[in-house]
């Protein structure tokens, strides 16, 4: 079957030379604006031939680092530093960043759930279907900057996946590793079907994402690190001049081989974790605690690592419910001293 063209048009040139401030706009129908439109805010910065690289923030709408760098990022970024094209989208899931939500409220979609989309389908899923038919294809490297959100607190890591294609694998891995966050990372996703990751990777694309620390906000650290990264990424695959930057502590190259590295609730109530982020563990060590918050007397529920690495992800809420994931686990492979 054809797919219709995408109803999403852009106010912007993506072959003009300079710098252009526009927006993708996506008609809408709604009881406050009968011929509406979402505005998602974009830039393009051109200079002559060379590779295209797309930034995405704001896949999910409470997660800011990305979302605050590329706003910076698009205001900063002049076409004379620029060799090829860099296209800048801060806020990609519009809808759920002015909600601050991780999902859109106009159709409760996750975008990052969504791909890769449909034209006829949600105001979510025709976002997704515009970037997987039109911007992904015109780009070489993809950069999507991720946080926890609201409910996880993260370590900060550069992203990559295991692929089919070693030589796309290995490029996505280099790019991870520049990104210079404090922690690269081989990836395993639960699902990973309908992931932004999986419809650039598919294509051909390296793809490099992130995690930046979460709760919801940021700080000045993440975002020092997220700026710097940003950076890195485009110069590692020659956008701008300049040398790559790693922390002065080093990187710590970490490793999720499969789902065990997940460990998810099986009750509800009240989370104590017994390991802070970044610690050492090893299998079969109490992480945390669940306890009852409808009786006294009762004993709380422990959980137990299933294998050894360091605690790289947590749940930020301490109320928990059932399947929620309350720790996450990476092998360390390597570390890279400064």
């Amino acid at each position: 079957m054809t797919l219709r063209p995408s109803p999403i048009s852009a106010t912007v040139d993506f072959d003009a030379d300079g710098v252009q401030h526009g927006f993708l706009k996506l008609p809408i129908s709604t009881d406050i604006s009968a011929w509406g439109a979402i505005m998602i805010p974009i830039t393009v910065v051109k200079n002559g031939e060379g590779p295209t690289a797309l930034l995405t923030g704001g896949n999910h709408g409470d997660e800011y680092e990305g979302i605050t760098s590329l706003l910076k990022l698009a205001n900063a970024l002049t076409a004379e530093e620029v060799s090829g094209r860099v296209i800048i989208v801060p806020c990609m899931n519009t809808p759920a960043v002015m909600a601050g939500t991780r999902t859109s409220p106009m159709d409760k979609g996750n975008l990052n759930r969504s791909f890769p989309g449909d034209p006829n389908g949600s105001v979510t899923l025709q976002i997704a279907d515009y970037f997987t038919r039109v911007l992904v294809p015109m780009s070489d490297v993809v950069l999507d900057l991720h946080s926890g959100g609201r409910t996880l607190d993260i370590l900060p890591f550069g992203a990559s996946h295991v692929l089919d294609d070693k030589a796309q694998q290995q490029a996505a891995l280099e790019g991870a590793k520049a990104f210079g966050a404090p922690y690269a990372m081989v990836m395993f996703e639960l699902d990973a079907e309908k992931l932004f990751d999986t419809a650039c990777e598919r294509q051909g694309k390296v793809f490099v994402a992130t995690e930046l620390g979460g709760g919801g906000t940021s700080t000045p650290q993440s975002m020092a690190i997220t700026e710097r990264g940003v950076r890195n990424f485009l110069i590692h695959y020659g956008l701008i001049a300049g040398e790559v930057e790693i922390p002065e502590s080093g990187q710590i190259y970490l490793d999720m081989p499969d789902a065990s590295c997940y460990v998810q609730s099986q009750h509800s109530g009240v989370l104590e974790l017994c390991v802070a982020l970044g610690d050492a563990v090893t299998k079969g060590q109490v992480l945390a605690y669940i306890f009852d918050m409808t009786r006294t007397g009762s004993e709380p529920v422990a959980y137990r690592a299933e294998r050894d690495g360091i605690l790289m992800a947590r749940r930020a809420p301490a109320l928990v419910n059932m399947g929620d994931t309350i720790a996450v686990i990476a092998d360390v492979v390597d570390r890279l001293e400064a």
